[in-house]
């Protein structure tokens, strides 16, 4: 039973990764656990449309588009001649479906009491839960805020969620345009950008900043790029966008730049930033302030500035990750309950789900060099690879960073198919402290994508 008298332990706002995994985690350690959230939501913004829609978007495009394909067909292979968007949405739509399935059993399974509606709070141990059936008062010894983020807004475009629109409303359009402008080249918009670009998408991206996702080494960042303008992307970084409306007599939004230019398209996808869903919380009567775009400030222990409340998730901000929002939420619920626990995130892997895809672990070389470490760098070119060959990616690589002295491995960084999969056996003796004499030792399955850690670690130990 729960202690002081309140109805349950812990209360979770929000059913995302962090919300899901920091219920559970209290459940197995037998607390009495209740998550809100609306019934037709459940999963949150990663399974509805932020991760697993964004995702499985990408696997439908890839086999609509016969996008791998192409280096054995021809670069005009197609699975259909014109995709369209009902097309990608029917992968999507079964995929979200199982997921919801799979999310509600879990709960079940550990008995975690889903409660269906909206919730505010009251106090510090009191939650005001908007349901069909009216308002609910729910106490709790401890709460967990887990309620995500959604697209930012900026007065200067007019989203209409069909002409101007954002990553939540990209799946809700009837059509693929023909010519997209892209706003915002952080990890979102350069992953449907890209995805748009392998369908045949004329994409013209817009940033304000000079470069582009600057904690990715900058050679997997050139790579990239090279291959987004073989698709046809042009990039226009260190513009600033002045106006943007929808022109109704063209059938064109256009974008005028604060360098005079003028860019338009059939559409505008604008992915500058995201909002926390902290501003319905009514978080000052529990005594908390949240800071910049509504983001929680939290401890090392993922405790907020009221000693029972913690959050996890994107709500607090970098790494926003689906991946390390399940430890976040996990690791929260140990700590409150006397479990401590601490996150290690100098091993996080990140995937960035762009085609060709990109994913890291560890120091980049700019890193190295700016904190002066001896480092020397080992390639494996997927063109090298037996089954690089098989899957038609000639332009992918994997680069290993490792201690001139003493081999340590100190990062790991991929691009090409399948990046961010086979990035967890870098993770793996990154975080053992190994060395890449382990790659050169170990017998890795042939043919494997595997296998090009053996080849990197090879031609590192070469320059020695």
């Amino acid at each position: 039973m729960p202690s002081n008298g309140y109805d349950y332990d812990l209360v979770v706002l929000g059913s995302g990764p962090a919300g899901q995994k920091g219920a559970i985690c209290a459940a197995k350690l037998r607390k009495k656990v209740a998550i809100v959230e609306k019934k037709w939501e459940l999963g949150g913004v990663c399974v509805h449309s932020g991760t697993i829609p964004s995702k499985t978007l990408r696997e439908a495009v890839l086999y609509l588009s016969g996008f791998r394909e192409r280096t054995f067909y021809g670069q005009n292979y197609q699975l259909k001649d014109r995709v369209s968007m009902a097309d990608l949405t029917f992968r999507v739509d079964a995929v979200i479906k199982r997921e919801c399935e799979v999310i509600q059993s879990q709960l079940h399974r550990n008995g975690v009491v889903p409660i269906d509606g909206y919730g505010r709070f009251a106090d510090a141990h009191t939650i005001e839960v908007e349901t069909i059936d009216g308002t609910k008062r729910i106490t709790s010894d401890n709460f967990l805020i887990a309620t995500g983020t959604r697209p930012a807004s900026d007065s200067h475009y007019k989203i209409d969620g069909s002409h101007i629109f954002n990553s939540d409303q990209l799946l809700a359009l009837t059509d693929v345009p023909r010519e997209l402008v892209v706003v915002g080249a952080g990890v979102i918009g350069l992953e449907y950008a890209s995805m748009l670009a392998a369908l045949g998408v004329k994409i013209t991206l817009l940033d304000a900043r000079p470069t582009i996702l600057d904690f990715i080494d900058r050679e997997i960042m050139d790579s990239l790029q090279f291959q987004l303008r073989h698709l046809g992307m042009v990039f226009r970084l260190g513009e600033k966008v002045v106006t943007c409306d929808y022109d109704t007599e063209r059938g064109r939004v256009v974008a005028v730049l604060e360098s005079g230019k003028h860019v338009h398209g059939d559409g505008l996808l604008f992915t500058v930033g995201r909002q926390a869903n902290t501003d319905k919380l009514n978080l000052e009567s529990a005594g908390l302030k949240p800071a910049d775009r509504g983001k929680l400030e939290v401890n090392d222990s993922f405790q907020t500035a009221a000693p029972n409340i913690y959050a996890a998730g994107d709500v607090i901000g970098f790494p926003a990750l689906a991946s390390t929002s399940m430890e976040q939420g996990r690791i929260a619920s140990c700590n409150m309950f006397g479990v401590p626990a601490k996150m290690r995130p100098q091993f996080f892997p990140y995937g960035i789900y762009t085609i060709p895809e990109i994913s890291i672990c560890g120091q980049t070389e700019e890193q190295l060099t700016k904190d002066k470490v001896p480092y020397e760098v080992g390639i494996a070119r997927y063109s090298e690879i037996a089954k690089g060959q098989m899957l038609g990616d000639g332009d992918g690589m994997l680069k290993l960073l490792f201690h001139s002295d003493t081999l340590k491995l100190l990062g790991v960084h991929i691009i090409g198919d399948r990046a961010a999969e086979i990035v967890h056996i870098g993770q793996a003796v990154l975080s053992f402290g190994g060395t890449i004499e382990y790659f050169r030792d170990t017998v890795f399955n042939y043919p494997t994508m595997a296998e090009a850690f053996k080849v990197a670690a090879l031609d590192g130990l070469n320059k020695l």
